[in-house]
């Protein structure tokens, strides 16, 4: 009989010990029983019959992990302090045996059962002098940083870098933004690599993730584009990894495990050797400091861009009216944004200052119209619009930001024959949503877009003369180390969208006109200001770590941060920066309670977060959320 450590697949238990008549190869699949259910797990060693009983693994799956997807969950459990199991549940594992396993897999397709070979791309991108340049500096190191400002032509540098890593018969993956996978992008990548690119994402319909899936195990994929999970699945002979919009949000897991998309890329860099490009107009410092770049200025729009700033709280004011009204006389099209979606605001009393919070969540609740509601936007708890203040019943309830919805309505009664767009997560759910909502306004047959981040991402507005930015001091007051970098990237992008054909105005609505004025146009200024400000207090030059306790129980919450706290007060290489409530106290009814650490090296934080772990912590280590 032999004996296997199993770590269960999705599970923040440690590895169980099962046995099997068999002898079975690291990696392999399994499926388990655990109190009675069935369960996958992952052979992770053979191991001595151990004093206790053990339970016979029911049979081996279809399925193995490479030795490199062994290694990569082992890096995940131990550098953001989670279970094997839930590292192995970011993978998808490769088909065991392509003759014997795939047709069983329910990924056969027949045209796809051969593995595609070397193949020498017939390449009609032509790049300019400072793009070759660019590509040459990206080719010559293992990690490096191309610091494109929007339409500098990044999205080409990519292709033609795909192209090489083709002809040497090997594979790239492309990942991005969810939110940038636009249906341009799509086409773009399409009409040059045909059926050699696999786009994957969230909003894929099971058939064509089956089709997919697919052309990712017979190879016939040589490009894989997709947001954070592409970066898991299963790819042999990898060449290359891009990060575009490497210093966006979204690649940072808000759940356990909270990995970082982009850092994990790097890691995989040095894994599997490979080269590795971060691309971005507006590049996060760290990896500004961390790896050597190339500036690409310009691009290939010669309109004239012209700022306004407008000292004024978040509104659209008769200045900002007048503007709209100006640009729809011109038949010529205009964008709002605002930072926050739907009307992501909250509902408070004038009387009495009381704001609706939610049932389960020391939050308050975000005005929905279209809907008629009010929805937490941390619990997804709903209820309609109350008619009068709960606490004093008085009828003189307002809410206290501009929404996009809000601003949409507003905007319609103001202008009454604007054909008026919402586009954000609320409006647009769907992949022919937004295809939809492009095509309307890239025929001309929509004049102005309100919308949040999904404005700045990645679609082409050749019509845009006006680009008005709301709520600006908003983000520049977020409690936040990183705020000046996200209010300022932020503005960066969303201007980046105007007077691409012709020259455009953007107004700027802010009562910090100094500080946007001095960087909107010399982000890297901007940077190595930004150095002095973080130096020796946050990252990229210390390192941070996140310790999070919820329970229904708010005393057992508070005990457990007590516990560890006390714990690590033993480790000298660790400050305990700050400890107590979280901002946002109680999220879907649960109490919960923090300690933030820093550290000169991560790992001195992993080493005492190992160490005093208690059972209720949750650890996010290079946190970017402070709420």
């Amino acid at each position: 009989m032999n004996y296997y450590n199993i770590s269960l697949i999705g599970s923040p238990l440690e590895p169980f010990t099962y046995h099997f008549d068999a002898v079975l190869e690291v990696g392999v699949e399994v499926e388990v029983t655990v109190r009675s259910r069935s369960a996958k797990g992952v052979v992770l060693s053979q191991t001595k019959q151990p004093s206790f009983t053990t339970h016979e693994i029911v049979k081996l799956t279809a399925f193995r992990y490479s030795q490199k997807q062994m290694e990569m969950a082992k890096f995940i459990a131990a550098y953001y302090i989670c279970s094997l199991g839930d590292a192995f549940a970011l993978l998808t594992p490769f088909v065991s045996s392509l003759e014997h396993s795939y047709a069983h897999t329910g990924y056969a397709n027949e045209e796809n059962t051969k593995r595609s070979g070397q193949t020498q791309q017939d390449s009609k991108i032509v790049l300019s002098k400072k793009q070759q340049e660019a590509l040459v500096f990206l080719k010559q190191h293992k990690t490096a940083l191309l610091f494109g400002d929007t339409g500098s032509g990044k999205t080409e540098i990519y292709m033609k870098y795909f192209e090489a890593v083709m002809d040497e018969g090997k594979r790239s993956i492309f990942l991005m933004p969810e939110i940038s996978l636009t249906p341009q992008m799509s086409q773009r990548l399409e009409e040059h690599f045909g059926e050699k690119v696999v786009m994957w994402h969230s909003k894929l319909t099971p058939k064509k993730k089956k089709e997919a899936m697919a052309k990712i195990y017979s190879g016939e994929a040589k490009i894989i584009a997709g947001p954070r999970s592409a970066l898991f699945l299963p790819i042999e002979d990898l060449g290359l990894i891009v990060v575009d919009e490497e210093h966006d949000d979204s690649y940072k897991s808000s759940s356990r495990p909270r990995y970082n998309a982009r850092d994990i890329a790097i890691y995989m860099g040095r894994l599997y050797d490979v080269h590795v490009v971060l691309g971005s107009a507006t590049p996060s410092l760290s990896s500004y400091v961390k790896f050597p770049h190339i500036r690409l200025k310009g691009g290939h729009f010669v309109a004239k861009k012209s700022f306004i700033y407008e000292k004024n709280i978040e509104s659209l004011s008769p200045m900002i009216v007048s503007q709209l009204e100006e640009t729809l006389q011109k038949k010529e099209q205009s964008i709002v944004f605002l930072p926050t979606r739907a009307n992501f605001k909250y509902l408070i009393c004038q009387d009495c200052g009381h704001t609706i919070q939610c049932a389960f969540c020391s939050v308050g609740m975000s005005v929905h119209q279209h809907s008629r509601a009010l929805k937490c936007h941390y619990c997804n708890f709903t209820q309609a619009i109350p008619q009068v203040c709960p606490e004093c019943h008085s009828s003189q309830l307002t809410s206290s930001r501009l929404g996009t919805a809000e601003a949409v309505q507003n905007i319609k009664e103001l202008l009454p024959n604007a054909v008026v767009q919402q586009f954000d997560r609320d409006a647009i759910t769907t992949a022919n949503k937004l295809k939809k909502a492009l095509k309307m306004f890239n025929n001309k047959e929509s004049d102005i877009l309100v919308g949040t981040q999904m404005l700045s991402k990645g679609h082409d507005y050749h019509g845009v003369t006006l680009a008005v930015v709301l709520g600006m001091d908003n983000m520049l007051n977020m409690s936040d180390y990183r705020a000046r970098e996200k209010a300022l990237s932020a503005l960066i992008q969303v201007a980046g969208r105007s007077g691409r054909a012709q020259d455009a105005k953007v107004i700027v609505q802010t009562f910090n006109e100094e500080f946007f004025s001095t960087y909107v146009n010399n982000y890297e200024e901007f940077l190595e200001s930004e150095k002095f400000f973080r130096q020796e207090l946050y990252p990229p030059y210390k390192k941070l770590c996140r310790v999070l306790f919820s329970h229904k129980n708010g005393a057992k919450a508070r005990d457990a941060m007590h516990q560890m706290q006390e714990r690590l007060t033993a480790f000298g290489g660790v400050e305990i920066v700050g400890s107590g409530k979280c901002a946002i106290e109680r999220v879907a009814n649960k109490y919960r309670f923090e300690i933030l650490l820093r550290s000169d090296k991560s790992t001195e934080l992993i080493k005492a977060v190992h160490a005093t772990k208690v059972a209720m912590a949750e650890v996010d280590m290079d946190p970017i959320e402070f709420g």
